[in-house]
């Protein structure tokens, strides 16, 4: 299990903010070669990227590299220049099933050049089209490097024709349906940024309402909100404690050659099991036991 409750977003131009990414605490960096990059800084972006992941420790931040569109021009140059310095993974903009399959392909292709380990360089299909929405499940079928999707509400959203809103009620189906193909797939769900930075209950209930209905992660456009994402996604005390007392029931029912078992007078079976040793893993790579 890897730990990818949260993604911040920095801007690929911002020399700066770049240095010091690795210092932040998330858990992944997204270096942005798309909207943070006006068109004309396109290029020097790449090039400033691609030389900091060559120079620069990033400690244990895993480093994911959004990409311009498959669409334009700029999109095959950073993938053909990026790739050669080994990301962790890149985040396709606006994915479709056909993008992932060309990005695989490419990988393919550097990877073999370079003489990388093979799928070393995974996937993150964006998702933020009504049309990529209604296909996630094939777009994360599309290749084995897929590692997890992010959903893209803004643009979701524009896309639509509605209107973005503080309560999120209009992303609730595009949150349920990525939550549930990249259960699927045992892949990495990662909500939508909350961008009104001044309202902390806000962003404390957009994060509770997302890992409700099963995201795993959520993306970060400003290093204040780390922390806070961190905490909300981590077992509580009382899931820790209930997860700790179902694995010793286990184990002394095993003693007794039982397979289900009763704790607080309610049936305790496989299902339970599970989420109770994954809970005590999370709590782990947590540092909170």
């Amino acid at each position: 299990m890897k730990l990818r409750r949260s993604m911040l977003f920095i801007p690929g131009n911002n020399p700066g903010m770049i240095q010091n990414a690795g210092v932040l605490g998330a858990d992944s960096i997204i270096l942005d070669l798309e909207d943070a990059v006006a068109v004309t800084e396109k290029d020097s972006a790449r090039i400033l990227v691609r030389n900091a992941i060559k120079t620069l420790d990033f400690y244990n931040s895993e480093i994911v590299v959004r990409i311009n569109p498959l669409s334009t021009d700029f999109g095959f140059e950073d993938i053909k220049e990026i790739a050669k310095v080994k990301p962790h993974a890149l985040l396709i903009p606006k994915a479709t099933e056909e993008d992932i399959k060309a990005c695989d392909d490419i990988l393919k292709r550097i990877e073999e050049y370079e003489r990388f380990e093979n799928n070393h360089i995974k996937l993150f299909p964006l998702i933020e089209t009504a049309y990529g929405l209604e296909n996630v499940y094939n777009i994360i079928k599309a290749s084995d490097r897929v590692e997890g999707v992010l959903l893209g509400a803004e643009d979701l959203t524009a896309d639509l024709g509605i209107k973005r809103t503080r309560e999120g009620e209009e992303i609730f189906y595009a949150r349920c349906k990525v939550a549930s193909a990249c259960r699927a797939f045992r892949v990495d769900a990662i909500d939508t940024p909350f961008t009104d930075l001044n309202d902390y209950d806000g962003f404390v209930e957009d994060i509770k309402k997302a890992k409700s209905i099963g995201m795993t992660g959520k993306a970060a456009i400003n290093p204040r909100q780390i922390d806070t994402i961190h905490d909300v996604f981590a077992p509580s005390k009382e899931e820790i404690e209930y997860a700790k007392r179902v694995m010793k029931a286990q184990e002394d029912a095993k003693r007794e050659g039982k397979g289900v078992f009763s704790l607080d007078g309610k049936m305790v079976d496989a299902p339970i099991i599970q989420r109770a040793d994954t809970i005590l893993e999370k709590a782990k790579l947590s540092g909170l036991l």
